[in-house]
């Protein structure tokens, strides 16, 4: 499961939040991680972004699910997608080695996993209101 937590900065920049990984594959991600037994995707959502990136956020809808096989280079991962909002001060946690809020625009490098095409879906759905 992966988030795409949208906030405004301190400073008023509006974005989304994206993790660099502590650990493989590294890179750029979006916050996420995996649900544990008995647990809903949706408290995932919530618990992971916590975990990841100290915000508190509110879940706004689900965006999708994708489950190509080659999107996790580790093993075969579905991850359903919730886009959340969030305000305060994201902090790099848990599996994160830092944490960043980046506009649509400065988002033009390559992410982990397949979350280039997810954010492409997101934007592209968000264009469409």
């Amino acid at each position: 499961m992966d988030i795409i937590i949208e906030m405004k900065t301190p400073g008023g920049k509006k974005g989304i939040v994206l993790i660099e990984r502590k650990n493989p594959p590294f890179g750029w991600a979006l916050p996420g991680g995996f649900v544990d037994y008995g647990e809903s995707l949706e408290h995932a959502a919530v618990r992971e972004a916590l975990e990841e990136t100290s915000l508190k956020v509110n879940l706004l809808y689900q965006l999708g699910t994708y489950s190509d096989p080659r999107r996790d280079p580790r093993l075969h991962t579905i991850s359903t997608v919730f886009v959340a909002e969030a305000g305060g001060r994201p902090g790099a946690r848990d599996d994160a080695r830092n944490i960043e809020v980046f506009g649509h625009h400065e988002i033009d490098f390559p992410l982990a996993f397949d979350h280039g095409k997810i954010l492409a879906d997101y934007f592209e759905r968000s264009k469409r209101g």
